[in-house]
């Protein structure tokens, strides 16, 4: 088993796939149906395993094509949770966890608070919330009715209750205007004519997810800050994840916005900038 897990590491290595090792044995943990830590203890021990290798050598082939790994498994990883992803559905990638966290401890500061999350994707955030600040009454929001039927199955999978709806997020949840604590939103960013390198993202993730609608890629997350502004409450949070290249830009266009203070940028693990959060103004002044 170990030959056939390092044939086919050097063969996604051959291919410049990222972590050729770690998806060689994510995939052969898929077809032997155990996660890939306990793979690695066998692979170690020489436990022979038995297990339908053509469909793992299957399995390989299309990760050498660039095929991501989480639509060949059907899983992604997030947080505490493992959530279902494939075709029609954005990857939620792992620094998008920081916004997840961000926007969890922005709700922890208040008893029930009030969640929204636009452009929801798979629910990866709004689930995470909602798993880690059980008192929270979560709202999500997605439009894509492919991306949505994902986020429905993450949320019978999980159990987590979500109120999860297919529709404009620039619109969406006029119910709550005023009301809520927290936006969290990880919009469309990618500025126009800055087409991704990464196969597994140019040829697969839904554009709709992708590109921010203008040359900066700010058109769409400064339409969803602008619903954000109506639907907080005084002094509520805004956590909005961005592209690297604008951890200048998207702060200092809330700032010229007149509705944020303390407007602040944080970086993800790899020290790139990657989520804005500010406080609404009140209404008041």
């Amino acid at each position: 088993m170990s030959d056939a897990v390092r044939q086919a590491a050097q063969l996604l290595a051959e291919h410049d796939v990222p972590s050729p090792e770690t998806d060689a044995i994510a995939l052969a943990a898929h077809v032997v149906g155990c996660d890939p830590a306990e793979l690695h203890r066998r692979m170690v021990l020489g436990d022979a395993v038995p297990a339908d290798w053509d469909r793992f050598e299957e399995l390989v082939a299309e990760r050498a094509r660039r095929i991501p790994l989480q639509h060949l498994t059907g899983r992604a990883g997030f947080r505490r949770l493992e959530l279902a992803v494939g075709p029609g559905v954005f990857v939620p990638r792992p620094e998008t966890e920081l916004t997840a966290e961000l926007a969890i401890a922005a709700a922890h500061e208040t008893s029930r608070a009030v969640v929204v999350d636009l452009c929801t994707g798979s629910g990866a955030i709004a689930l995470s919330v909602k798993d880690e600040v059980p008192l929270a009454q979560v709202y999500a929001v997605e439009l894509s009715p492919e991306a949505h039927a994902w986020a429905l199955q993450n949320r019978e999978r999980t159990g987590l209750d979500v109120e999860l709806r297919l529709g404009d997020a620039a619109i969406a949840f006029p119910e709550l205007a005023g009301r809520v604590d927290v936006v969290v939103c990880n919009p469309p960013y990618i500025p126009e004519g800055m087409v991704p390198t990464e196969p597994e993202v140019r040829d697969h993730d839904p554009e709709l997810a992708l590109y921010g609608g203008s040359l900066d890629g700010l058109a769409v997350p400064l339409a969803l800050a602008a619903r954000a502004a109506d639907l907080l409450r005084d002094e509520g949070a805004l956590v909005m994840e961005h592209a690297d290249v604008q951890g200048t830009w998207l702060p200092d266009a809330l700032e010229r916005a007149g509705v944020w203070r303390e407007v602040a940028d944080h970086k993800d693990l790899t020290g790139r900038p990657r989520v804005v959060t500010a406080h609404r103004v009140p209404r008041d002044g």
